[in-house]
């Protein structure tokens, strides 16, 4: 039996695919000089938005997760806790594990990051864009929620 030969991959397409990368990561470090992220590390960051999008978690877990040794992990909780962003409780399902969970002042700092992206976000668009180009954006984001889905 022949296998059916697999279509080559148009040029077009790929100079797209690296082009796009480079755009979003250029775009996700302005996104996060726009905010006080700039000073977190990346593990820092996954905490964070692990801890706020999935609730409180271990060590252990949050290592797992991350793909790091939970020695690693506690040098990025320790951080995180002196700069008072987490904390931990006594978990009570398992008085012997702890549960890291993000504090109040951290999830101001979140809000606050969030309003300040957004804020220059919408002052780019509005400052750079025209309507017409702003029209086009919002096609092209149609596209990319689609990429991602």
């Amino acid at each position: 039996m022949s296998e059916k030969p697999i279509p080559p991959r148009s040029a077009e397409a790929a100079t797209l695919a690296r082009e796009l990368r480079i755009l979003l990561g250029n775009f996700k470090r302005r996104m996060r000089d726009q905010t006080r992220a700039g000073d977190l590390t990346l593990a820092q960051i996954f905490v964070l938005a692990r801890l706020e999008r999935e609730g409180p978690a271990t060590v252990s877990t949050l290592a797992r997760e991350a793909g790091v040794r939970p020695q690693s992990m506690g040098a990025t909780i320790a951080a995180l806790e002196a700069a008072d962003f987490v904390r931990g409780a006594a978990d009570p399902a398992d008085g012997r594990q702890t549960l890291l969970s993000l504090t109040d002042a951290c999830r101001e700092v979140i809000r606050a990051s969030r309003l300040a992206r957004e804020d220059w976000l919408l002052n780019a668009i509005e400052t750079k864009l025209t309507p017409e180009q702003q029209a086009e954006l919002s096609r092209a984001v149609v596209l990319l929620q689609r990429l991602v889905e």
